[in-house]
């Protein structure tokens, strides 16, 4: 049952575009979850500059996230999985991120 949820949310994020994975990951590297160790300052950053290099909206003023449905939904996902699980997730996205 708890791979199905990993299943579930990495099939969420294969169909998202790099806009909005990106702003998962900024979600998700900025979270306060105790055990999540991909959300550093270091990757923050990163996806911060690289969703600055292709979203003229994100460049230019402070976007509630929350706006982004699919983004919403998959952070609602993630906060009902364990840490290992949010781990495997961020692991993938952040993977995923780096072929772009």
């Amino acid at each position: 049952m708890e791979n199905e949820k990993v299943k579930y949310l990495i099939n969420m994020i294969n169909d998202m575009d790099i806009k909005d994975k990106l702003r998962l990951a900024i979600c998700m590297s900025q979270s306060k979850w105790a055990g999540l160790i991909y959300n550093t300052k270091e990757n923050y950053e990163k996806f911060d500059i690289m969703l600055k290099n292709i979203d003229e909206e994100y460049r230019t003023m402070h976007i509630n996230f929350s706006k982004y449905k699919l983004v919403t939904f998959a952070m609602a996902k993630l906060m009902e999985m364990d840490t290992t699980e949010q781990n495997k997730v961020a692991l993938y996205l952040y993977n995923n991120i780096k072929e772009f």
